[in-house]
């Protein structure tokens, strides 16, 4: 996703365990009748900041209730998150009730010299929330009279508490994975490995749904678990929230370098940036780029100091730019005065979609994909439109087609992503399909 956090300041008020919106003057939202409550149990989700994951939590709650889903959020205090920004919190609907729970970090809380006992970081640095979050969850199936528990990864601890109060209660349980728990080599430590299968197992045997975000993590999954029927898999790929959009002005400045963006974390293995560092490198000194006629921003990439090393060897320091983290509103205002978006993702990653392309797609710019021609994401862009798709890996193919993309762009000649294409992933569309899931498991009719 573009960045974490959006500006303006938080109406949001603590009541115990509960934190409740109090912003007087505010117009009452209207919803149609209430048909359901559904319990989201989520780690990530405002004011934590540093990921894309809580956006997905957070656009449910904003839209279920428009099709007569209202959701009560299990998440945890804030204290438990490395990074926070409360300006988020401004985007929690009034009428959702968030829940929080006490949890701890425990490499940030329970560690001595930076050392702790393995066993309190299974599955994950979280696993401290269960103590707390169990019980609040059943006080609240059973004072709120929840329909559905929904549990959503990336945070292993989420999908324990979901899982647990399934047993504990008997209510339906969806579990939201998005991509795979685990893969082979991932998690690559072998205990926590097999915690995470045996959590997955759970799911897979128990969950009235299992949502992903790509095809082809639904074809992963049903190939390792034979008892896995198409039924219970539904895709629900992530999105991009049209009001997030109300307020971006596309501009750009005529005459200007071209400047090509990238927003979100370069990883050195999933997302290796050396090969077109080093395409890069050679067409610098072929002078078919220079410093006066592009410029590659990473914005929010992490990892700048290693990444800083290549570029200096390489002699495109002056080219290729890191930029820090904005508040979410504000990334976007910064993708949409880029003139193309860059993307990108390895053959390892074919099976998943980065939650950046919905909003690339909605920008309706031209995209630098440098992906795997077989992945979920060429395929994604392909039927989108707009794109230019390279192989991360090929150093070769990027030199030879990198320079007729930058021409392309210059000229306005690039295609970009078809807005028919890119509405069908509003997150309001993908929450009313998600009702509709709701709707099925209690027994609700269409």
């Amino acid at each position: 996703m573009i960045s974490t956090a959006q500006p303006g300041d938080s109406p949001i008020v603590q009541a115990g365990d509960i934190a409740l919106t109090d912003a007087p003057g505010e117009t009452e939202l209207v919803h149609p009748p209430t048909r359901g409550r559904v319990l989201i149990v989520a780690f990530h989700f405002p004011p934590q900041a540093g990921s894309s994951g809580g956006l997905r939590a957070l656009k449910f709650c904003r839209y279920l209730p428009d099709f007569g889903w209202m959701p009560t959020v299990l998440t945890v205090k804030a204290s438990a998150y490395e990074r926070t920004d409360p300006r988020q919190l401004s985007d929690v609907p009034p009428d959702v009730e968030i829940l929080r729970a006490f949890s701890l970090d425990t490499r940030r809380h329970l560690s001595f010299r930076g050392a702790y006992p393995k066993i309190l970081a299974l599955p994950d640095r979280w696993s401290s929330w269960l103590l707390a979050a169990v019980p609040m969850g059943m006080r609240a199936i059973k004072e709120r009279n929840i329909d559905v528990i929904l549990s959503t990864y990336p945070t292993a601890t989420a999908v324990m508490v979901g899982y647990l109060l399934h047993r504990l209660t008997g209510k339906p349980w969806i579990v939201d994975f998005r991509d795979s728990m685990t893969e082979e080599g991932y998690p690559p430590d072998p205990q926590t490995f097999r915690v995470y299968r045996w959590i997955e197992r759970q799911a897979i045997r128990h969950a009235s749904a299992l949502l992903f975000t790509a095809p082809g993590a639904i074809r992963m999954y049903r190939r390792r678990y034979e008892i896995l029927n198409a039924e219970k898999c539904v895709l629900l790929p992530n999105g991009y929230d049209e009001a997030d959009f109300e307020s971006i002005v596309f501009v750009r400045e005529p005459n200007r370098r071209l400047r090509l963006l990238h927003s979100g974390l370069v990883y050195p293995w999933e997302r290796d940036p050396l090969p077109l560092f080093r395409a890069l490198s050679k067409l610098k000194a072929e002078g078919k780029i220079s410093n006066e006629t592009l410029s590659i921003e990473l914005r929010a990439s992490g990892n700048e100091t290693e990444f800083q090393k290549h570029l200096d060897e390489l002699d495109i320091d002056d080219i290729v730019h890191f930029l820090p983290a904005l508040p979410y509103r504000l990334s976007l205002q910064d993708a949409a005065e880029a003139d193309a978006l860059l993307l990108l993702q390895g053959a390892c990653c074919d099976h998943q979609i980065p939650a950046k392309v919905y909003e690339y797609l909605r920008m309706g710019k031209p995209i630098l994909a440098l992906t795997s021609e077989a992945g979920d994401t060429a395929g994604l862009l392909t039927e989108a439109g707009g794109a230019s798709v390279i192989d991360l890996a090929d150093e070769s193919a990027i030199h030879h087609k990198l320079p007729e993309f930058l021409s392309q762009v210059r000229a306005g000649r690039h295609g970009i992503p078809v807005p028919a294409k890119s509405r069908i992933y509003s997150r309001r569309s993908q929450a009313e399909k998600l009702s509709q899931y709701l709707d099925k498991i209690v027994g609700l009719p269409g």
